[in-house]
């Protein structure tokens, strides 16, 4: 600022010298016509110190890498492809960032890292950002990573009379597993409710992260991942000669959103131009893993965490997310579905998982 300062106030020296000699030599009308020429050389001069400075706010100009911590919801899997594959592919660092990429778990926040500042980003479904900003959180969403929410309950088609075109006759009969405490419980509770069903009357199990009951036919559907632990029991069907199947609460108009990108309010205020970069290296990374072009690179870097699955599982899971983060209306990735965050909220207040209401839109404005 003090450089563009001293530089202003010499043009106006040069002006003003310009000015005076420019009064002995020539007559009135010259003169004005020359220093008018100066004046738009000065706001020009400005005008170019102005850009300088918003080409460094915004990024576009020379800047050294920035450091910043990423938090994911969960554990590297399938889920996270697209965010590992910005690291491992450089994409991160081409848009002049250092990013840390941590697992998350049930022991790991995002929100609450990035308000303890001990993340500046983090992936977070919408029932954990709207629970949240109604005890006060400061939170703002950037991106919605995946269109279609991965939660779903599988079930032995061999064994299981499960009719999807008649689903509350179905489940009137059969005995649905629950994590009481989840988000499963929230969706399924929205499900039988459009349904017109009475959770109340219906067979229910809570269920722990012990199998067996599934395995054994005492629970008939399984809440599950479509795109991770979906996969791997299915192909455990396979094997044993049956058939998986599986019941989509978004098929009965169920919206309740999942991983989302989202950053605080505090930090992109100051930061704005890392979180223009940082969203886009994202995206990018989730546009790019999905490709099928680069279905075996992508493999090749899952497999390198996930450890204890063969590529064929991978690649399968792989695929399965691509449909989840892409959906079915065409939507640019980092798309947000504002209706159905919407419908995530009323869900939630329904239900009585918050006290009060969320403003929904505001959650993805920056004032």
């Amino acid at each position: 600022m003090g450089q563009d300062n001293l530089g202003i106030q010499g043009y106006l020296a040069i002006a003003e010298m310009n000015n005076s000699i420019l009064h002995n030599l020539v007559g009135n009308s010259m003169r004005y016509a020359v220093v008018l020429s100066l004046i738009l050389f000065i706001m020009l001069a400005v005008a170019g110190c102005g850009s300088q400075r918003e080409d460094a706010q915004t990024g576009s100009g020379n800047q050294s890498s920035a450091d910043v911590v990423y938090r994911l919801k969960w554990l590297f899997n399938a889920s996270t492809v697209g965010d590992l594959w910005s690291r491992d592919k450089g994409i991160f660092a081409r848009n002049g960032l250092h990013v840390t990429v941590k697992e998350g778990g049930a022991e790991h926040d995002a929100i609450e890292e990035i308000e303890l500042g001990r993340a500046q980003f983090g992936v977070a479904s919408a029932d954990q950002v709207i629970r949240a900003v109604s005890r006060g959180a400061d939170c703002l969403v950037i991106a919605q990573i995946f269109q279609a929410n991965p939660l779903q309950w599988i079930y032995n088609s061999s064994r299981v009379d499960f009719d999807p075109a008649r689903p509350a006759e179905s489940l009137k009969r059969l005995t649905i597993g629950i994590t009481y405490g989840g988000n499963d419980e929230a969706i399924f509770m929205a499900l039988a409710g459009r349904l017109g069903l009475d959770p109340s009357r219906l067979h229910t199990y809570a269920i722990t992260y012990d199998y067996t009951p599934f395995w054994k036919g005492e629970v008939d559907l399984w809440p599950c991942y479509r795109n991770t632990q979906g996969i791997t029991l299915q192909d455990k069907m396979s094997r044993m000669g049956d058939r998986a199947g599986f019941l989509d609460p978004c098929r009965y108009g169920v919206r309740f959103v999942a991983n989302s990108l989202v950053t605080s309010r505090k930090y992109a205020r100051s930061h704005r131009w890392i979180v223009r970069l940082f969203r886009k290296a994202v995206i990018d990374g989730w546009r790019q893993a999905l490709m099928p072009k680069n279905l075996d690179q992508a493999a090749a870097i899952l497999a390198r965490y996930e450890k204890g699955l063969n590529t064929s599982i991978l690649k399968r899971q792989i695929q399965a997310t691509a449909r989840l983060v892409q959906g079915n209306e065409g939507h640019a990735p980092g798309y947000i579905d504002i209706n159905a965050w919407h419908q995530t909220e009323e869900i939630m207040f329904n239900q009585g998982l918050i006290k009060k209401r969320v403003d929904v839109d505001g959650l993805m404005k920056l004032e």
